[in-house]
């Protein structure tokens, strides 16, 4: 069974591995520990990395081609929020603050979960344009999106937090920082300049990504014992929303044109949750919220999902959608 292959190929490759390695690290109480500089240093060369890399590629790209993909972006950018805090305000009865803490991590992006991706359509010689970043950095400010829900829901009176000055601190966030410096410096880069830096962003990106995993997974087991927090009806959102949402985005990248490994990505970007960027925010804007909710939901159900299960199932949908 086709299926089945792909799923076996992707547990068993390295860089699952390495998650699941962590996991059981976080699970049993390891000793082992990545110094939090390291993992600053490691965020910080995966977003530039392929910042880099889709800089130099849209550098070679007409407006034209990417014109429906950037306008598929944007209403996503503004839907995903949107349903999510529909869905979760009038099927689960969330009150205001908590629907919007969901909605930002769930309308923002897992920048994790696009190096996971990016590595798995690689490796299935399937390998997505390197403009696919520039959907990262657009679909970012989905958390501005949800917060201004929060807002408009909680009352135009309510000062707990203003949207200017939240949309500053997204604009200076590492992933958009990161992605977008990194684009432009790429799409500066002569050829020559290009392939005397390649060889340290591009040959070393899935080693210091399985590194990268190899923390997440400790991270994510420690939240396990939080899941009493979430509920039954959370734990099936976290579950089914990344489902419908990969589905969602595929045939979206299906649709205007992006190959199998393009419109995959996009697909596994639409189904992923943040857990770094998006609590932060939420953290300030939105402190009556609970995190043991949207965290939980985000980094102990969404990210495990999509990593081990998700990402084949998003390639097989793309697969099926362009007739292989």
């Amino acid at each position: 069974m086709p299926g089945l292959d792909l799923l076996l190929t992707n547990l068993l490759s390295p860089i699952v591995l390495a998650f699941v390695l962590g996991a059981v690290a976080g699970a049993i109480k390891s000793e082992l520990e990545l110094p939090e500089p390291v993992l600053k240093l490691l965020a910080i060369y995966l977003l530039l990395s392929l910042g880099l890399k889709g800089g130099h590629e849209l550098a070679q790209t007409s407006f034209a081609e990417i014109a429906g993909l950037l306008g598929v972006t944007v209403l996503l950018t503004l839907a995903i929020p949107v349903l999510a805090f529909v869905v979760l305000r009038r099927l689960a009865g969330f009150d205001a603050a908590n629907a919007a803490a969901v909605a930002a991590h769930y309308g923002s992006v897992s920048s994790v979960t696009f190096f996971a991706a990016i590595a798995f359509a690689n490796a299935m010689n399937q390998p997505a344009p390197g403009y696919m970043t520039a959907v990262v950095a657009v679909m970012e400010w989905g958390v501005i999106v949800a917060l201004l829900l929060a807002r408009l829901s909680l009352g135009a009176s309510d000062g707990s937090f203003k949207l200017k000055s939240l949309a500053v601190d997204t604009l200076r966030g590492r992933g958009i920082l990161l992605l977008t410096g990194g684009m432009i410096i790429g799409a500066l880069a002569t050829e020559k300049q290009w392939q005397q830096i390649s060889p340290f962003f591009d040959d070393l990106f899935r080693g210091m990504l399985m590194l990268f995993l190899l923390e997440m997974g400790m991270t994510a087991a420690r939240q396990y014992k939080a899941f009493a927090q979430v509920g039954r009806f959370m734990t099936a959102f976290a579950l089914l929303m990344p489902v419908a949402m990969g589905l969602l985005g595929t045939a979206l990248g299906h649709w205007v044109g992006l190959g199998v490994g393009g419109s995959f990505v996009l697909g596994a970007v639409c189904a992923s949750s943040s857990y770094i960027d998006a609590p932060a925010a939420c953290r300030a804007a939105l402190p009556q919220a609970n995190p043991g909710i949207y965290l939980t939901a985000s980094l102990g159900i969404t990210f495990p999902f999509n990593l081990l299960l998700g990402l084949p199932l998003y390639y097989q949908f793309a697969l099926w959608l362009a007739g292989r």
